[in-house]
């Protein structure tokens, strides 16, 4: 019986948020062990220095030590369907992960943030609402610093980005205000279908005392209807929505009736980011912010990096980095955004780790707003075909090399929009280092 008691506890994967829950375990006096399939896991050297007491088991999971365990704190990367875990789980053990102890242990209400796009912005942008009203607000999960490294007695609200596998293993979220702004196709070669990924996203809706809707996405919508509900979306709102509204040509928010702010004073364009605008007000509003100091962070709001960031302009073409459009809805939602907001064409670069996803719904919207796309990566071929015989395609093997035929295309009023619609890992570390390359090509131009 030693062992199953020495293993009550496992740390399954240590990475950025396995760390976390290592330094929350330990510092609550608690024993535990921690595994990861990898050799050499990222956090390795820093539990050896750190935690020299913690035992650690790397390389191929053991079925039999994980099914040993009363709970297994599963890393998000790893999927719950690998056969060492569902050994564990067909034994009874408990699978929980960093978001749900920290959701049992947070003092200070909890407003939770998924949607397979614009999450990070949105998140930010709650936060800096919730501190432009002199709260203090910690902002992490998924996003910068992990949830238990957050949990602070001094802290007023936590804004929570939170991922679907994040979700995957939380049961005691309990939120106080919670949404799930969009759903597109994501990660298809984590779910066996579309309906596990939402399934895994309806789990924010969970206990959530208050829940905003995106009216313009079904599916994204709570599966069970919740008792307090405030909606957004870019139709013009009823009483209580928050929505868009026009006024002698100009384009407002807008709270029923109520003009709130026009949109030319924000300093992020495209539809999608009038949508993020409207689900952080609706967000701020069930938490009874002030309405002059959510407006004014939404004036300050300057967008995030690789996040449809514009870079700069270059003999009269606009350049936007949107590295971080991992997926066909995220690359859609620029597309339409941008394409609409600007009276020129877009040139299209794409291409990249395509986790399976279908890239037929870019096909209309290519036709409509875009002069030409140039693909590459991995899944370029395949974006290629997608939307064939709607605009001229360009096939490049750099980024760079895009860079210079996309200049070649670009005629003055167009903007070149960098939304790959695929994940990054085929040819760089990370998203942020493909907007990194990205941006200083543009930049060797001028």
């Amino acid at each position: 019986m030693q062992s199953i008691h020495q293993h009550a506890q496992i740390v399954v994967g240590l990475g950025k948020s396995g760390m976390s829950l290592v330094r929350f375990l330990a510092s609550q006096g608690q024993s535990f062990t921690v595994v990861d399939s990898r050799e050499q896991p990222p956090e390795l050297s820093t539990l050896q220095r750190d935690y020299p007491q913690v035992a650690v088991h790397c390389g191929p999971l053991s079925a039999d030590l994980l099914s040993s365990a009363e709970v297994l704190y599963v890393s998000p990367g790893l999927a719950l369907s690998t056969p060492a875990l569902q050994a564990a789980i067909a034994q009874g053990v408990r699978i929980s992960g960093d978001i749900d102890l920290f959701a049992q242990c947070a003092r200070a209400p909890i407003v939770a943030i998924t949607g397979s796009n614009a999450k990070s912005s949105v998140t930010t942008l709650v936060g800096q609402m919730f501190a432009a009203a002199g709260f203090n607000a910690a902002i992490g999960g998924n996003l910068g610093v992990p949830a238990l490294d957050l949990l602070d007695d001094a802290v007023d609200v936590y804004v929570m980005e939170l991922s679907s596998f994040q979700l995957e293993t939380t049961s005691h979220l309990q939120a106080r205000v919670a949404v799930c702004l969009n759903i597109s196709e994501d990660h298809m070669d984590r779910y066996v279908d579309l309906d596990g990924y939402i399934a895994a996203k309806q789990r924010v809706f969970k206990h959530a005392q208050t829940v905003v809707v995106n009216r313009d996405d079904v599916a994204s919508q709570p599966q069970q209807p919740p008792a307090q509900v405030i909606s957004f979306g870019l139709s013009i709102p009823q009483a209580g929505e928050f929505g868009l509204r026009e006024r002698d040509g100009e384009t407002y928010l807008a709270l029923g009736e109520q003009l709130l702010l026009a949109v030319k004073h924000l300093k992020v364009r495209g539809s999608h980011n009038y949508a993020n605008a409207l689900s952080a007000l609706a967000l701020g509003t069930a938490m009874q912010l002030p309405m002059p100091a959510m407006l004014q962070a939404l004036q300050d709001f300057v967008g995030l990096e690789h996040r449809c960031q514009w870079l700069c302009q270059v003999q009269g073409v606009d350049w936007y980095n949107d590295s971080k459009a991992t997926n066909v809805g995220a690359a859609l939602a620029a597309i339409e955004g941008l394409g609409a907001d600007h009276a020129g064409k877009l040139v299209l670069i794409a291409g990249g780790d395509g986790k399976g996803a279908d890239f037929s719904s870019l096909k209309i919207p290519v036709m409509q707003y875009c002069r030409a796309v140039i693909v590459l990566g991995r899944d370029g071929e395949r974006v290629a075909q997608a939307v064939a015989g709607s605009v001229p395609i360009e096939r490049v093997t750099t980024l760079e090399a895009a860079v210079t035929v996309a200049a070649r295309l670009a005629q003055t009023g167009d903007s070149v929009l960098l939304a790959p619609a695929c994940a990054s890992l085929d040819m760089f570390k990370s998203f942020e280092q493909r907007g990194d390359v990205f941006a200083q090509a543009v930049r060797d131009l001028l």
